[in-house]
């Protein structure tokens, strides 16, 4: 579904990605590790062309994305779920929901405000509560919530574990699942190594811009040498 290929990422002179390239296949779940400054967020903003690499390309089925703007690699059918979350503060959960509504696409769950209440039920409780009135943890479901209502092809998370309670972790990884069970494609980029391998079905690390590892968690337990090489803090 995405294949990554040899893309250079840049802050100003900063070189963020040096040549990254990988692949995510239609129905899985992918988590992207590494310490924190080690690029993952900065390959999900590459993906989206939020940061839009120099060199490479991003083939999102078939179609290069990199140099189209934002709102159409979204509209192309991939929902994107930042780390600081981004919410209308202002606006209820409903409304936030309804914000991001886009008409379905083919090869795609489609969501309803109803639907995505039943999966987050703490949404639904708080259907007409303001933004700015929930927890860090509730706005992280609004977030993935909102994006869901696009009808995404594939989702990214970027950190979804990141800043919230243990018992709200949980219930992410239970909708995650949930997500790929309904067919969603989904890549997440994660530090929690024990979030990761609950959830994903294969792990890509990559420490300096650059791909350390590509394999199932598997393959990664069998080689403890790399998880304590880039993993580890």
């Amino acid at each position: 579904m995405l294949s990554v290929e040899g893309i250079h990422s840049y802050y100003g002179k900063a070189h963020i990605l040096g040549g990254l390239s990988f692949e995510v296949r239609r129905g899985e779940v992918v988590a992207l590790l590494g310490r924190n400054g080690a690029g993952k967020s900065t390959t999900m903003k590459s993906v989206m062309q939020l940061v839009r690499p120099r060199t490479g390309s991003v083939m999102f089925q078939g179609e290069d994305l990199v140099g189209k703007p934002a709102f159409r690699v979204a509209q192309a059918g991939i929902g994107y779920v930042p780390e600081d979350r981004r919410i209308f503060t202002d606006l209820t959960v409903t409304e936030n929901l309804e914000v991001g509504r886009q008409p379905h696409r083919d090869g795609a769950p489609e969501w309803s405000v109803e639907q995505l209440f039943d999966i987050f039920p703490n949404l639904a409780e708080r259907r007409g509560n303001r933004g700015k009135h929930m927890s860090g943890g509730e706005q992280q479901m609004l977030t993935i919530a909102r994006t869901l209502m696009g009808n995404p092809l594939l989702l990214l998370l970027d950190e979804p574990s990141e800043g919230i309670a243990p018992v709200i972790v949980e219930e992410m990884a239970s909708t995650i699942m949930r997500l790929k069970a309904e067919g969603l494609t989904v890549m997440i980029s994660e530090q929690n190594l024990h979030f990761a391998r609950a959830v994903a079905d294969r792990a890509i690390i990559i420490e300096g811009g650059e791909k350390k590892f590509d394999g199932s968690f598997a393959e990664l337990e069998a080689h403890p040498e790399i998880r304590d090489a880039y993993l580890s803090v």
